[in-house]
Order: C-alpha cells, then structure tokens, then sequence
C-alpha cells in the first residue's frame, strides 16, 4: 500500500506527540496508567504507517513475528514476579539494543548504504546496540545471581576497552571509505559484543540501578542510530527521547549515590579501601527482638517510618506493611515511607511496589525530605534496605560506598530492622547499623515478621 509522504510526515508527528504526552503522563502516579496507554498508542501507530509505507517482507511473516513476540511477552509479563522486575528491565534493555544491532547489520550486509552518513549510522547502531545487548545480558546474570555480583576484572582491563572502543570507532572509519568490507565489519561487532561484557562485569551489584539507567539510555540511542539507518522519523524520535530521559535518570542516579558519570560510562564504579569484617562489626552486640516486642514499642509511637527495600520485594511484603500502617494509623500513629532513589535493584522499584498495595503516593517521602525528620521519629522501621541505610557511607572511607547518600535511619529513637539473617546486601558490606545501641533485629521472613507485629498491635 503505498502512502503520500504528506500523510506519512503528519502519522509521525502524531506517533511523536503521544510519545512525549505519554513520558510525562509517566512522571506522576496518577498518570502513569494514562501516559503508558499513550505512549503505546504512539508506538502502535508508528508500526501500522511503517508496514503500510514499505514492502519490506510479506505480511505473512510480520504476523508470525507479532504472534510469537506477543505470546512470548504476554507469558513473561504473568510469570515474572515483581521481585525479578530488575532482571526484566534489564533484559528489555537487552533486547532493544539487540534488535538495532540487527537492524542495522542486516541492511548493511545488504549493501542498502552507498552515503556516508548512511555508514556512520549503521557502525553506531551496531557499536552501542551490541555493548547494550551483552551488557544487558551480564547485568541480568548478576542480578538473576548467576554469576558474582561482586566487581570482577583483570589487570589491564581499562586498557583492553579504550582499545575496543577506539578499534571499533577506526572501523567505522574504514568503512567509510570501503562499504564492502565485511570482515572489518563483523570484526568491529564482535568487539563491541565483547567491551558490553568488560564494560558491565566490574561494576557491583549496588551500583546495578545506576547500570540498567545507563543500558536503557544505550538501547534509545542505538534505535535512533537505526532510525538513521532506515529513513524512519518514527524511530529516531522514539530512540532520542528514550536515550535523552535514560541519561537524565543516569544523572539523577549518580547523585544519588555519589557517582561520576564519567566512571559509569567506562565501567569504573565502587572502588575502595579494605572492608570492616562482619565479625567486627557484629559480635555481641546484636540485640534480637520479637513481634510482641516490637507492637508494645508501636504502641506507644506518635511517629513512624518504613523504609522499605529489595527484602520487602523479596518477601512480598507491600501489602502486609500497608496493613501494618493501616493499623497504626487507626492509633493515630503518623505514619511515612522513607524511598531512597535506588532502594531495590532499580530507579523507582520501592514506589512501583508500594503503589502496587494502594499506598497513597503522598506518604512516599523521598530522602531529602525524610532525613531530617528521622531525629523526631519514635520508630523506623527497616525492610532490607541494607546498603541504602548503611553508615560506611558516611563514616567509613575505606568502603566501596563511601560517600553515597543514605537514609538516615540510625538518628530515629529507635531502629527495628527485619531481615532473615545478618547477610550483607547486594553490595556485599556488614552494616554497623544492626550492632547500634537504639537498634533491635527482629529476624524472619519480612512478611511474615510484619504480619505478626500487626496481629501482636491488634491483640495489644
């Protein structure tokens, strides 16, 4: 079916708008749902004028691709918990940069780029959508605990990826001058395939959030370096605003952990001195408490903080902790949820949670606003958010998060933290926290433990 070009610049434009309306649709609860129907609709109308407009393959293919991707994504939207949405996002990353790579190796490999710009294009989709598609893919593997989640590299590492990259950048080059070249070609994919393995393996599990921002960013801007490739508006719209708004929540993520930009874009993040060893840091002063223990200290409370983390989605807990909260309240207890930007293994991995449960979006407090309130909280209450709540990183410079931000937690009266054992977060650090004077361990399933405290508040 072949369209004016009138009326296929105005479908674009269209396709455009409703994918910006849909991003700030995105910056608000209320209207998250409304800017994800937006933006897919967007994105749906972009497809349907890209197939109608050119007869690339029989329609008979582009269906079997629409029913097995659809059946692929609907069966792992259902049997994907909330818990392993991190190793989701990640391998969407994944994949998005993936299919760029794709993309743009298949028409080059068809000789579709006799220009210049056409070249350069088709060397960057494949350059940033291979580091994105194996970066993605040892992200996943470390948050999935397939492999370590601690940093891992080898002597001369740095070296080895500027040589990649600049490897990988003369290629492009080259190409320029020679379009037919396919062995310089595959030889620069395979060594962007690999610098997206040694670019991701040396950053720790803690600074995860900040890689998959990253990751996301990459996958936006590969499909606009495709929508290059192909002539498509559509995609290098969709792929600028996508790599834009991932390198702000980057950004925004380095400030909340005290990071450089710099150091994430080349794989260098975490490093530090020696580490305090947990014996040290725990032996005989750990007080262990009990539900009922910690209802008569509720009962007592004007105010309380739940700081939740990755052990509250780990345990499912977001609808006990409503409950929880439901109940002090009846008490007239003030009640708040202390988010740190990268509690979990994601950006907004707690809120999304929370949101989950009905929580009001109002009573998510972000750390600037909660931290100076902790010395007037009678209770805080801790949901494993270990690394996000550790003092290393105020007072200890030889840590590996020395220097990020935290929550406060050990300025309120009292600190009652739930977790299944003294194990260190994902950072792989002990928390002086659990050995402080106004600190109780209430040791268990964290949702089992909070429902207990609320039978044992009901009881009370």
């Amino acid at each position: 079916m072949n369209l004016s070009q009138n009326w296929i610049d105005i479908a674009y434009l269209i396709a455009a708008v409703l994918f910006v309306l849909g991003i700030k649709g995105l910056t608000k609860p209320k209207t998250a749902v409304r800017g994800n129907l937006l933006a897919a609709t967007g994105m749906g109308v972009a497809c349907v004028i890209t197939l109608l407009h050119h007869d690339i393959v029989s329609y008979g293919t582009i269906i079997a691709g629409v029913v097995i991707g659809g059946v692929i994504g609907a069966v792992m939207a259902k049997k994907v918990q909330m818990t392993s949405m991190p190793q989701m996002v990640a391998l969407l990353n994944g994949f998005g940069g993936g299919a760029s790579f794709a993309v743009a190796a298949a028409e080059f490999y068809r000789g579709g780029y006799p220009d210049t710009v056409g070249i350069i294009a088709a060397g960057l989709a494949v350059l940033i959508g291979a580091v994105t598609l194996t970066g993605s893919l040892v992200a996943f593997a470390k948050l999935q605990e397939l492999i370590d989640g601690k940093p891992l590299g080898f002597p001369g590492m740095k070296a080895v990826n500027a040589v990649l990259l600049l490897g990988s950048l003369l290629a492009i080059a080259v190409l320029v001058q020679n379009p037919g070249a396919h062995g310089i070609f595959w030889a620069m994919a395979v060594a962007a395939l690999v610098l997206g393995v040694l670019l991701v393996i040396p950053i720790g599990g803690a600074d995860m959030p900040v890689v998959i921002s990253l990751l996301n960013a990459y996958s936006g801007v590969a499909a606009s370096a495709a929508g290059f490739v192909m002539g498509n508006s559509a995609l290098i719209i969709t792929g600028s605003l996508v790599g834009a708004s991932g390198l702000i929540l980057t950004q925004i993520m380095c400030k909340a952990m005290n990071r450089s930009l710099t150091n994430v874009l080349f794989g260098v993040m975490a490093e530090g001195g020696s580490v305090m060893d947990q014996d040290e840091v725990y032996e005989g002063k750990i007080k262990s408490t009990s539900a009922e223990e910690v209802a008569m200290l509720l009962e007592t409370a004007q105010r309380v903080v739940i700081v939740p983390g990755f052990g509250l989605a780990m345990a499912q807990a977001q609808h006990a902790v409503r409950d929880l909260a439901d109940t002090l309240e009846a008490k007239g207890v003030e009640v708040e949820y202390a988010i740190h930007p990268v509690a979990g293994r994601m950006p907004g991995h707690m809120n999304v949670l929370l949101a989950e449960a009905e929580v009001s979006y109002d009573k998510l407090k972000d750390m600037d606003a909660i931290n100076p309130t902790f010395e007037q909280t009678d209770v805080a209450i801790v949901l494993g958010a270990n690394d996000v709540t550790n003092p290393m990183a105020r007072e200890d410079k030889g840590s590996p998060i020395y220097g990020m931000p935290i929550l406060n937690v050990d300025k309120a009266r009292t600190v009652v933290v739930v977790k299944r054992s003294l194990s260190p977060g994902f950072a792989g650090l002990p928390n002086p926290l659990f050995a402080m004077d106004n600190t109780l361990m209430l040791f268990g399933d964290g949702k089992g433990a909070v429902v207990d405290i609320n039978a044992a508040l009901k009881e009370g």
